[in-house]
Parts: structure tokens; sequence; C-alpha cells
């Protein structure tokens, strides 16, 4: 596969990325990894796979690697993504998004909280918060001034089975109640996603039907299409 970064307009690409807002409205596709799925140089690869599939944001989440390997993917995946125009954030490391200059991180409710996740990142990071399906967390979110929130698990979810299950009058109600960005996750398909985006969902967050897919790209381009039809 050709790399955008053997493209003599690479450099431009980069500066057009360093240039956008962070806090530009967040939409598409949000592919989140798993080192269960790929690890070293086939995790890239997969990465880079879905960037070409136009996914938006990328979240490294890897909970065994060393520090040190989680750097050493974390800075490649950071370099892709300058690459493709999207974002990278970490998951639940805040001193690996520092170590890599990603551009946020995702925490869970029983992660590092929001408001040190703020102090130490400062106020251009994108830091985005698990809120399942309660608006108690979705309002503290709103309060403590996330800049999206994900909802879910929507479907069956090989990562989460236990997750808490959100419905689409969860999505709908949440919906009525924030602007904020909303990421659906859990189970998400092209199949599904449509059902999602019309109750309000923002991004569709997906796992292993991103990442164990034989053909990466066409996964990412088909949740990408659900979002055409729909104008925010």
């Amino acid at each position: 596969m050709t790399r955008h970064s053997d493209n003599p307009q690479t450099t431009q690409t980069k500066e057009r990325h360093r240039e956008l807002n962070p806090h530009h409205p967040l939409r598409g596709v949000y592919a989140i990894t798993n080192e269960h799925l790929q690890r070293g140089g086939d995790l890239i690869n997969a990465v880079e796979q879905a960037l070409v599939g136009g996914a938006a944001l990328i979240q490294y989440r890897n909970k065994t690697a060393s520090f040190a390997d989680k750097v050493n993917e974390a800075a490649q995946l950071k370099s892709l993504c300058q690459t493709y125009g999207a974002r990278l954030l970490i998951n639940d490391d805040i001193d690996l998004c520092q170590a890599v200059d990603a551009d946020g991180v995702h925490l869970g409710q029983s992660d590092t909280g929001l408001l040190d996740a703020r102090e130490r990142l400062g106020a251009r990071a994108i830091i985005g918060i698990s809120c399942h399906n309660s608006d108690e967390l979705v309002q503290q979110a709103v309060r403590n001034h996330a800049d999206y929130i994900a909802l879910g698990r929507f479907f069956p979810s090989l990562t989460k089975p236990g997750a808490p299950p959100a419905t689409l009058m969860d999505l709908q109600r949440i919906r009525a109640m924030t602007t904020l960005p909303i990421v659906a996750i859990g189970g998400v398909s092209a199949e599904n996603g449509a059902l999602l985006v019309e109750h309000g969902a923002n991004m569709l967050a997906a796992i292993n039907y991103i990442f164990s897919a034989d053909d990466i790209s066409n996964r990412v381009h088909a949740l990408n299409n659900l979002f055409k039809a729909r104008q925010f």
C-alpha cells in the first residue's frame, strides 16, 4: 500500500491538520484499536486501512503492553493520523497522551477524572467520557466541559458483553438534553448504524466490526456512508 507520506503534498496535509480547531464538531467513524486483534506492524497497517476508509478518529486502546511499547505504537499512529487529517485519542492514559502529543483522551467512569485530565492536558485537548445511558453522568460531563460523550452498548458487544445496555430511546432522550457530540458504541455495524445516526449519534464507534474485518477500509467506508444522507 502506498502511504500518503510518500506524496509531495504530505507536509501541506500535516500543516492543515495542525491548524484544525480541536473543538470543530466531531462527526463520523471512530475506530478503536484492540491489542488482541492486532499489534506491532499489523496494528499500524490496520489503522492505516481504517484511515484510508475515512475514519475521523482513532482511539488507541491497549491494556497489556509496556509503557515503552505503547509509546512506540502510539507515536506511529499519531504520525499516520496527521498524514490522513484524522485525530488520535488515547484510552485512559494521560501520560501516554502527553508523551506522543496525541489530540486527547477517552475516559471511562472508573478512570482519571475529567477535570484532572483537563488540567493536565489543557483547553485544546479533546476529552471524551463514557456515560452509558445515564442522564446524571451526561449532566456531569456537560458541567465538566467534556468535548463528547459516549453512550452504549446499543447492541450485543464482543468487547464488553457485560456493559450496561442503552436503547434508541436513551439516545433520543439524551440527544435532546445536550448539544455535545454523541458517540454511539457497542455492536455497531453498517447494518444497524443508520438507526443510531437517525436518533442523534454524531459518531459511530467500533472495534471488532472494523478491525476483525478482512477489508477494514471497506467497513469504515460503509459506516461513513450512513452519515452522507443526514446533515448535522
